[in-house]
């Protein structure tokens, strides 16, 4: 069964893959064609006042055992902090097999996670993601597994089921699509309100998304965080793959960018390219795009902070990498490899990892790595949440 979710994972990469890169070649109309909902958009009627208290709505929560929890898998070795070097292979998705790590993760202060996971959804049959569909289901939990699996020394980490916007409401300005992603949002906002109210009220939050995930979370901060008590427990942000735009974004979130590697409180997010780079398809659709002062967004800088030195901008050679979730050949199991790529913030605001490494198909069009944003830096991550942990509570 572990086998079969990740060949489905595969399969789901090789149709967006196929989909961009028609998107690339021919035009937006055709990806809309492909993948964009022709159905009329059906109302999601409102989850039951309740229905997070079911522990059936959470892929990750307190009492799920950790060999049935995908955001509690480990990688089968774990990277030294010295002696990094240069690796031949390149990151990947976490495998679904649950492994025990060589090496512990650093022990860090008590903290609680919220995590909500990037688009699983890709059928255009629907503009929601019904919640029994098996396949989005089964790709959503490998996408923990991946990417929720570096913050697993947190206390708690729960992480929602919701019913998602599909990934062609991504792709088309039509009204349908706002629609599906505020659909999207509510469940997700329903989901942290009870994570609230079953966290220790005196324990920090750290709020973690990719992609859609991440733009659900800037919600939170824009509309249920900043400016409230609420805030000072927000520990960390990491809405890692969605583009935060500096000027038209990042003042409505209550929370700065990341100025310094042990700074607490603060956002830190980056989206990654190889080079050369050829962003201009993605940063052109959200240029267009409304931010959150209500005016375009335009061609400004986005938000990158560097995850190899934690700090808003600047640059970390490949050494700096403590280990990159690295899987082997036929996807069945994976390990940490130190040393594989650098990263490098643009003036536009892209995070640049060099040269790119050999990854197949996995690589979206434009040498794109945003399926890799968090498996790329996966150990570092790991000591960059511990790290302002520890200065949240030296705080409070």
């Amino acid at each position: 069964m572990a086998r079969k979710f990740l060949y489905g994972f595969a399969f789901l990469i090789l149709i967006v893959v196929a989909a961009l890169f028609a998107l690339r070649i021919w035009s937006d109309r055709l990806a809309e064609i492909a993948l964009v909902p022709t159905s009329a958009f059906v109302e999601q009627q409102a989850l039951a006042q309740n229905a997070y208290e079911d522990p059936v709505m959470w892929f990750s929560r307190p009492g799920i055992l950790p060999e049935k929890n995908p955001a509690r898998w480990q990688p089968s070795t774990a990277p030294s902090a010295s002696g990094a070097t240069q690796a031949g292979g390149a990151p990947a998705p976490a495998p679904a097999e649950p492994q025990a790590p060589a090496t512990p993760p650093a022990p860090a202060p008590h903290f609680a996670v919220f995590f909500v996971h990037p688009t699983s959804y890709l059928q255009r049959a629907q503009w929601n993601a019904p919640l029994d569909d098996p396949e989005s289901q089964a790709r959503a939990r490998i996408f923990l597994r991946g990417m929720a699996s570096p913050f697993a020394a947190a206390t708690e980490i729960w992480a929602p089921r919701y019913r998602q916007a599909t990934f062609g409401a991504f792709l088309t300005d039509a009204p349908e699509a706002q629609r599906a992603i505020d659909a999207a949002y509510r469940d997700v906002e329903q989901a942290f309100d009870y994570f609230l109210e079953s966290v220790d009220p005196n324990e920090p939050i750290v709020l973690v998304g990719h992609s859609q995930g991440s733009l659900h979370i800037l919600r939170l901060l824009k509309e249920r965080i900043a400016g409230t008590p609420l805030q000072a427990r927000v520990a960390m942000a990491y809405p890692v793959g969605w583009p935060i735009s500096l000027e038209h974004d990042l003042p409505a979130l209550g929370l700065p960018a990341c100025k310094m590697a042990d700074e607490a409180g603060c956002v830190a997010s980056w989206v990654s390219f190889a080079e050369p780079a050829e962003p201009e398809s993605l940063l052109r659709r959200y240029g267009a795009s409304i931010g959150f002062d209500g005016q375009p967004r335009g061609d400004g800088p986005v938000l990158c902070v560097n995850p190899l030195t934690g700090t808003e901008g600047g640059e970390a050679p490949a050494s700096a990498n403590l280990g990159t979730l690295v899987p082997n050949a036929d996807l069945t199991a994976g390990e940490l490899v130190p040393g594989a790529v650098p990263a490098r913030c643009d003036s536009r605001g892209l995070l640049l990892i060099g040269d790119p490494p050999e990854l197949g198909p996995y690589v979206l069009p434009g040498n794109n790595y945003h399926v890799y944003d968090i498996p790329l830096f996966w150990a570092n991550l790991r000591q960059d949440v511990a790290r302002r942990l520890g200065t949240w509570t030296a705080a409070h």
